[in-house]
């Protein structure tokens, strides 16, 4: 079970990375059931990505697997094309979404949003990274 103490632990990791490298961020925390546990905007992140980190957090839940993964099978051709329009539109199909993980289990998941992909990514590894150990 993801705790409000847990997620408030993942969001200052990734509070701390998005600090480092100077892009504020929008960082969610969901739990074992994709819903959301805790959310912090920071000063100047972009109100536009609030909706688009809660949704990266429920998508890597929904699909045990990075958002960044399901994009690369998500474009014209592959397996998952059009898996965005599922859910009520609630699927984010880019960097940025992390499952986490405990004793080798999925039970929640952190999603960034605010900076490029690589940027969101970063932040949220940072912010799993810290749960995980």
């Amino acid at each position: 079970m993801i705790t409000l103490k847990d997620a408030r632990q993942i969001i200052a990791a990734a509070e701390a990375k998005a600090n480092e490298i100077g892009q504020p961020m929008n960082i969610a925390v969901a739990d074992a059931g994709g819903n959301l546990v805790s959310h912090v905007r920071m000063d100047g992140a972009w109100l536009g990505s609030i909706d688009i980190s809660i949704n990266k957090a429920f998508t890597a839940r929904a699909f045990d697997l990075p958002t960044a993964e399901l994009a690369k099978n998500s474009q014209p051709g592959q397996q998952f094309f059009g898996i965005h329009a599922s859910n009520h539109g609630r699927i984010m199909i880019f960097a940025g979404g992390v499952p986490l993980k405990r004793g080798g289990s999925v039970i929640g998941a952190i999603g960034v949003s605010g900076g490029n992909g690589s940027q969101d990514q970063a932040v949220a590894d940072a912010g799993a990274a810290a749960f995980e150990t």
